[in-house]
């Protein structure tokens, strides 16, 4: 984030507005000197909810920008997104008397926006518009920008020939603990806008009837092979190797037993230790003075201990 060209923005916004940084900091619950510190591009250490909350009293937008090796994050990120698409495309092939248009895009009355999937059912004259989401991060925007489709459905369907009488919405999110934990945290405001989950979303694309708001996560679609495809993120965790398991003093595992000797049959001959078996290692040099991990040998009448 270019800090000074933020703080330039904030600052010509300000003056557009006829503000002084005292009538700003009043409406942004901040001090006077942290408004001339952003304007004079020196916020490298400020939090970014107080910059945000700048931003937002001039009724603008503050948003990170993240670059990486050119294309290749755009890439990365819209993965997700496709394979939501493609388990999407996958159910309504199930399904009778649908047609479906990905990435819809529109421009009416400077309202603009893309609709991820736009389905349209021939036999009921239904319109469906599909938000599919790998990522729930504002619930607000959320449930306004489904508004706006909504609203707009009609219009975008009749440029394909497409004569709505109903339009329904379905927000299908990726499943994931993140995910799951934000539509718990805001199931009241998230139930007020959309009344249906997905054992009813199912019911109604069979046979649609009436209009629907829909939200539900995507092994509804009985397609839980695809959940490691979609999922909102994945933890990495460093693998443990045997030395960093815990292990009480005078305690050493065996890792593996190397018999020596055949027996007749041509079969190795046990010692009766088994992988992972735990024993007692004595700690005087002139015993086996075993070390966690070690590979010891054993002879066939021994247990490896003498």
């Amino acid at each position: 984030m270019d800090l000074i060209r933020v703080g330039t923005a904030i600052r010509l916004i300000r003056i557009r507005r006829g503000w002084t940084q005292a009538d700003l900091a009043d409406r942004a619950r901040v001090s006077t000197g942290f408004v001339s510190m952003i304007e004079r591009g020196r916020s490298e250490n400020a939090r970014f909810a107080r910059l945000r909350r700048v931003a937002e009293a001039l009724d603008a937008r503050l948003d990170f920008v993240l670059r990486w090796q050119g294309s290749d994050l755009d890439r990365l990120l819209n993965s997700r997104h496709s394979a939501m698409h493609e388990a999407v495309a996958v159910y309504f092939e199930r399904l009778d008397g649908w047609e479906r248009a990905p990435e819809v895009s529109y421009s009416i009355y400077g309202e603009r926006g893309v609709i991820d999937i736009l389905a349209w059912h021939v036999a009921t004259g239904t319109l469906l518009v599909i938000e599919l989401k790998t990522e729930i991060v504002d619930i607000q925007e959320l449930i306004g920008k489904i508004d706006q489709k909504r609203r707009l459905a009609s219009r975008i369907g009749r440029e394909r020939g497409w004569q709505a009488g109903i339009v329904g919405v379905w927000v299908l999110v990726a499943e994931s603990r993140t995910n799951r934990r934000r539509v718990s945290a805001h199931r009241r405001t998230l139930k007020a806008a959309f009344q249906s989950d997905g054992r009813s979303i199912e019911g109604w694309l069979r046979k649609p009837s009436g209009r629907i708001s829909a939200l539900s996560f995507l092994p509804n679609l009985n397609e839980p092979r695809l959940r490691t495809d979609c999922a909102s993120r994945r933890r990495v965790r460093r693998a443990r190797t045997l030395h960093e398991r815990p292990i009480g003093p005078g305690l050493a595992i065996a890792l593996a037993v190397v018999w020596p000797t055949v027996g007749s049959s041509g079969c190795p001959k046990p010692t009766g230790l088994r992988f992972g078996q735990v024993l007692e290692a004595r700690p005087t040099p002139t015993r086996t003075g075993l070390r966690f991990g070690q590979v010891f040998e054993a002879g066939p009448d021994s247990t490896g201990l003498d």
